[in-house]
């Protein structure tokens, strides 16, 4: 009863991309293939799935004989990933971003830290992707740090902006480098000294950097 149950189950469970439709194991939500699975058609698919679609990490291999193995989303390639083919006799591989299906080059190094005198921890965050912009908080005993003085950024491009407590640069080309100097009491407020923090962001975005002292 239960294999047949599983079957059955299995049976109803849809794949929304047509080329890897043909059958398909695996996790299953509303009548569509969801979480970890195979699907098997024209083509070949093996990982992640959400609402039918190719959603998360996976292989997927071409009748033809390529390869692609890295993020999707929504059925696309969209992340990082690697493109694996056989051109003019020989195997040929691009590896890096991938957006909306198409190769966007070389994968983005990480946010580097190239200076940093006097800050406690820091985070660095990508807000999103419509907005080319760095924007940087600062903080001292879970609050605004507002015993700074002498604060000064220096940007390689961009314009100046502060949004709220927030200030930074929009209209970044990126890569950017940013400089950080100012001046802030300790935690205990007893005394004073010079802060010290440069960064690099290489991936386009919206960003946001916090400092705590």
């Amino acid at each position: 009863m239960l294999i047949s149950y599983s079957v059955a189950g299995q049976e109803k469970c849809e794949v929304m991309k047509s080329s890897i439709s043909g059958s398909y194991t695996g996790g299953c939500k509303k009548g569509l293939a969801d979480g970890k699975g195979t699907a098997k058609g024209v083509d070949h698919y093996t990982g992640q799935f959400s609402k039918g679609l190719p959603h998360g990490k996976g292989t997927y291999t071409w009748s033809t004989g390529e390869v692609y193995d890295g993020n999707w989303r929504k059925g696309k390639r969209h992340g990082i990933g690697k493109y694996s083919w056989f051109y003019q006799g020989r195997d040929t591989i691009s590896e890096g971003q991938w957006i909306e299906d198409q190769y966007a080059g070389p994968a983005y190094a990480k946010p580097r830290i190239t200076q940093n005198s006097n800050i406690e921890r820091y985070t660095i965050r990508k807000e999103g992707e419509i907005t080319n912009r760095v924007l940087i908080g600062f903080y001292q005993n879970g609050l605004p740090n507002t015993s700074m003085t002498n604060l000064m950024l220096v940007s390689s491009s961009g314009y100046q902006s502060t949004l709220g407590p927030l200030t930074g640069y929009e209209g970044v080309t990126f890569p950017v480098t940013i400089n950080v100097r100012y001046t802030t009491m300790n935690r205990l407020q007893t005394a004073t000294y010079d802060v010290r923090f440069e960064f690099e962001i290489s991936e386009p975005g919206d960003w946001r950097v916090t400092l705590y002292n």
